[in-house]
């Protein structure tokens, strides 16, 4: 949040102000010990109603209903990690909450599509007639009706997420297609409430109602309702376009009592600017600055039509703020001495933890992967706090594919020989991220130590 301050001057000091008390943070181990024990509980809830049966149909349907169960309950599943609940997102982490989304999403799609096959297997063989003419039949109820339709429509979800289909998709129209999922989860509840694992027990009913009502209560509340207050408390502008180098700005963005936010360094937001062609998508970009009670900073590199747009934007423009967002941040740090280590336009995050991670002189290293020396972004920001904080800085320059790897296990033990004794904050490209991954590993760091997060539009 430098503005007006030359490039490479000191970062001027955050404005007091009172301390916010630390996010409730929910860890992975937690989040998955208690998603494991819902699942534990609805196959609780179909034994008790399973009646044992030699008959084939009868054994269809006790599979058919275990399915479907399951399905239902591993759609909420995926929609509670999409709900951007902050304890959740501060501590899973948004990219990991997005893998476990499209790994999960897998697996549900799976139990929907067995439910349904068991399903008519069970009605086929209790009515001894074919299969085709079964369907034509049971589609003639309403519940049966919708279920199927909530089956179609989540089968097309699973066939646009695919990464053959979503590479040729725009993101515009893949998110589009990605919102049916509420329509699916909505037709498969009305069919759950009609069938016999429900309709039979009142208190089954109430417990699965309950559960609907509090995964919709959370998405309405902080995928529509907190974003719009936020941007009514906050009314959020841009302030200033700053460029940085080819093809990568800086944006100052100014409101009222962002403190309130409780933003984090290492954080980010999905920005949504109210500007010509670029307000139908919220885009995710770091924090590039620690977050003041008046400004934010975020710094953007051009790499697609979003980001070239972003360039041309004017002081004044509106902006949308959703977030903060991200466990890339200091509550993660286990060890005395830290490594941040950055690869293109991810020094963003780094950048911002590289001035406020507490460290005494010389336990705190940055490390900053580019083809060139131009490709640096914020450089003089970066020298500054080195010499201010005593802290190491090193630019690891070249192509990737060049006889030298500044990123192999030992040219990184050359530099830090006591690595192993780090805690590692990382960011960069895909590519370079899976590599230093290993290369760290390779170096001798746990992997419990390399903290990273990955995320795209």
């Amino acid at each position: 949040m430098q503005q007006g301050v030359p490039r490479g001057a000191p970062p001027r000091p955050a404005r007091p102000s009172r301390t916010p008390a630390a996010p409730l943070r929910i860890s992975p181990r937690a989040l998955l010990a208690g998603l494991a024990a819902g699942a534990a509980l609805v196959v609780v809830l179909w034994l008790a109603q399973a009646v044992p049966s030699l008959r084939l149909g009868a054994f269809f349907a006790t599979l058919a209903h275990l399915a479907g169960l399951l399905a239902a309950y591993g759609i909420l599943v995926m929609l509670l990690l999409m709900a951007r609940v902050p304890a959740v997102e501060h501590g899973v982490g948004a990219d990991r909450l997005a893998r476990w989304h499209a790994l999960g999403g897998r697996y549900v799609l799976t139990l929907v599509l067995a439910h349904a096959t068991l399903a008519l297997c069970a009605y086929t063989a209790a009515n001894g007639t074919d299969l085709l003419t079964t369907a034509l039949n049971l589609l003639g109820y309403p519940a049966l009706a919708a279920a199927a339709a909530g089956t179609a429509v989540l089968a097309a979800v699973g066939a646009a997420s695919a990464r053959a289909a979503r590479r040729r998709l725009r993101h515009e129209t893949w998110r589009a297609l990605h919102l049916l999922t509420y329509l699916g989860a909505a037709l498969a509840f009305a069919h759950q409430l009609a069938g016999p694992d429900l309709a039979g027990g009142a208190f089954a009913a109430w417990l699965w109602t309950m559960l609907h009502t509090t995964v919709g209560v959370l998405l309405l509340w902080y995928r529509l309702i907190v974003p719009v207050r936020q941007a009514l408390r906050h009314d959020l502008r841009v302030s200033e376009v700053r460029s940085e180098g080819p093809g990568v700005v800086s944006l100052v963005i100014q409101g009222r009592g962002l403190d309130a936010l409780r933003a984090e360094p290492g954080q980010f937001f999905r920005w949504r600017f109210l500007g010509r062609r670029l307000w139908r998508t919220a885009l995710p970009f770091s924090l590039s600055a620690p977050p003041r009670n008046d400004a934010l900073r975020i710094t953007v590199k051009a790499c697609g039509d979003h980001t070239r747009r972003i360039r041309r934007l004017r002081p004044g423009v509106r902006v949308l703020a959703t977030g903060p967002f991200g466990a890339l941040t200091a509550h993660r740090r286990t060890r005395r001495k830290v490594l941040l280590l950055a690869g293109g336009v991810g020094i963003t995050p780094m950048r911002a933890l590289f001035e406020t991670l507490p460290a005494v002189p010389g336990d705190l290293t940055l490390l900053y992967r580019t083809g060139s020396a131009d490709q640096l972004v914020l450089r003089g920001e970066l020298e500054t706090i080195a010499r201010s904080r005593g802290a190491a800085l090193h630019y690891l320059l070249g192509p990737s594919d060049g006889p030298f790897d500044p990123l192999a296990p030992r040219a990184l033990r050359n530099l830090l020989p006591d690595l192993p004794d780090h805690d590692v904050y990382l960011c960069g490209p895909p590519g370079m991220t899976r590599s230093a991954i290993s290369a760290l590993k390779r170096a001798g760091v746990p992997s419990a130590r390399i903290h990273t997060e990955r995320f795209t539009f």
